[in-house]
């Protein structure tokens, strides 16, 4: 990892768990939209297993960033990618939809609140590395 203030390992762990947040978050409202369509398998989307095995530097897997500016920071960023799975462990309607309303708006509940903690901490990080530049004191 670089030795920057502002591309450190937890906004890198920050921003790729709100990304991952943000994909199942679409996956929620795709499955909301297609609940009354016939053959419709829900999806959902899996992303803490890779994230837990980056933080703890069990994956390899180096994506270098590209610089198209000299004055851009330079900073290895982890290969992470999100992975969409087909729910198949829930019941299926007659129709062969497997949607389940109740459980995907409780989902979009806590993916929402997760996703809301996750962009205060985001927010407080950002706050205190501009307090260190500026020198603002509370």
């Amino acid at each position: 990892m670089g030795n920057s203030i502002v591309v450190d390992r937890a906004m890198q762990a920050l921003t790729a768990a709100m990304n991952g947040l943000s994909l199942r978050q679409q996956a929620i409202t795709h499955n909301v939209a297609n609940a009354d369509t016939p053959g419709y398998k829900a999806v959902d989307v899996s992303f803490e297993g890779q994230l837990q095995q980056a933080l703890e530097g069990r994956q390899d897997n180096h994506l270098q960033l590209a610089r198209t500016h000299a004055g851009h920071l330079a900073a290895p960023a982890k290969q992470f990618a999100a992975q969409t799975v087909r729910r198949s462990n829930t019941t299926m309607r007659n129709d062969g939809n497997n949607v389940d309303i109740d459980l995907e708006m409780s989902r979009l509940a806590e993916t929402t609140l997760r996703y809301n903690a996750l962009t205060l901490l985001t927010s407080k990080k950002l706050g205190l590395i501009k307090n260190v530049i500026t020198g603002s004191r509370r």
